[in-house]
């Protein structure tokens, strides 16, 4: 099986006020880190951005997809994901967000090897589950176009029309014990936390646009 990543990154945060695909995370942006990260797992990878967002430079074997439509949520940008990763030759991609900088690439072998023959393996815990950190065979495509056409635009309606397979706590807490890669940025004092978890500071102009 041909496995690959999926990175969305859409726009501007409005908690964190800036764009996280390029905020600094040590010596590279977050984007490039977590592209990094996951290629230790995957051969290929596709970044989804928004039509008119700007990236920063990647590794040439990036594959960059734009959402057909903006504003339109998680589901659209995994379309134009998974369609730019059948014309990759990709059978099976995770997929993450840009603001994952301590994912951890075990966590993402984990979730391979939980797929098995199911459609989509997501973590689950109690009643929540991680549609970004998720693995996805490209043929469930068609459902998600489907689900876009309706209207229904919640991820659980995907995991309720394919076979399903959730990962559990237990399941991957021996290489992920602190769920690290689970851990997204949607606030300062998170983006500042994980800066200080994985031993690096926030630049001086960075720190002072977001206090």
């Amino acid at each position: 099986m041909q496995i690959g990543g999926i990175i969305l990154c859409g726009g501007r945060s409005t908690r964190m006020g800036l764009a996280k695909a390029t905020l600094p995370f040590g010596p590279e942006p977050m984007l490039v880190r977590v592209a990094r990260l996951l290629g230790e797992v995957v051969p290929r990878c596709v970044v989804v951005a928004a039509p008119q967002q700007e990236l920063p430079p990647l590794h040439a074997a990036v594959v960059v997809a734009r959402d057909r439509r903006e504003g339109r949520g998680p589901l659209e940008a995994l379309a134009a994901g998974l369609s730019a990763a059948t014309d990759a030759g990709i059978e099976a991609a995770y997929v993450t967000s840009c603001d994952v900088p301590l994912l951890v690439p075990a966590f993402v072998e984990r979730m391979f090897a939980m797929l098995g023959e199911y459609e989509i393996a997501v973590p689950r815990e109690g009643e929540f589950h991680h549609p970004l950190a998720a693995v996805y065979r490209v043929s469930v495509l068609s459902v998600v176009e489907r689900l876009l056409s309706e209207d229904r635009m919640r991820p659980f309606f995907l995991f309720q029309e394919c076979d399903t397979r959730e990962v559990m706590p237990a399941e991957w807490h021996d290489v992920d014990p602190s769920s690290a890669t689970l851990k997204n940025l949607n606030r300062p004092e998170d983006y500042l936390a994980a800066l200080a978890e994985a031993g690096f500071e926030a630049p001086d102009d960075i720190a002072s646009r977001l206090r």
